[in-house]
């Protein structure tokens, strides 16, 4: 992403609105995957996959790195953003798991 030059405090503020806006988006669709991501996890302990939140961050900050953003933001906005959609997560499983009748879903059933 290239930045537009700007003129005055006014036009800083709108680029970064655009780019607010933007993010909203990515963060509503990133949470449509996380609520479907509950589908597949067995238990509590699966959703909050500390392995893979590593990893997530790991990811962000080789990002981070290579596109010049400050590591330390993006590594306290991967953090925030993790521990929220984790919430989401979970909730999701347990409005999932009372759907589904107790055997149902055991090898029993």
């Amino acid at each position: 992403m290239t930045m537009t030059p700007c003129d005055t405090l006014a036009d800083v503020r709108s680029a970064i609105d655009q780019i607010d806006f933007m993010l909203v988006g990515l963060l509503a669709e990133r949470g449509r995957y996380v609520n479907e991501a509950a589908r597949f996890k067995r238990n509590k302990a699966d959703v909050a996959a500390p392995d893979r939140v590593r990893q997530v961050i790991d990811k962000a900050l080789r990002h981070a790195r290579d596109m010049g953003a400050p590591p330390e933001v993006v590594e306290a906005v991967y953090r925030s953003m993790i521990t929220a959609f984790i919430e989401l997560e979970s909730l999701q499983h347990d409005r999932l798991n009372l759907a589904v009748p107790a055997d149902e879903g055991t090898m029993a059933g």
